[in-house]
């Protein structure tokens, strides 16, 4: 399994950030193959949270692909910085 994570700071409306990615974002998830699962949490304070689960890299990859061409398209005023991105190889889960 592999993992892409995704911070976001500066979060302009975490409610707003929520429906759009809940909508439009997580359906595209559902589409990459080997999708698992993906989570978006808002850790409070502007911070924005999302974990993409996939059987493979590839998955992995493609998700942080297409988020960032979702964030471009669909909530560049609502996520106005650049994420901290991080992805790697799932070495304990439960």
């Amino acid at each position: 399994m592999y993992a892409a994570v995704r911070r976001y700071e500066g979060v302009t409306d975490a409610v707003e950030a929520g429906r759009l990615v809940n909508e439009g974002f997580v359906p595209l998830m559902r589409q990459v193959p080997g999708f698992l699962a993906y989570y978006w949490v808002d850790a409070g304070n502007g911070v924005m949270v999302s974990t993409s689960v996939f059987q493979d890299q590839a998955g992995a990859e493609e998700s942080v692909s297409r988020a960032a061409d979702f964030v471009r398209d669909n909530l560049a005023s609502l996520l106005p910085n650049p994420p901290q991105v991080m992805a790697g190889e799932v070495v304990a889960s439960a």
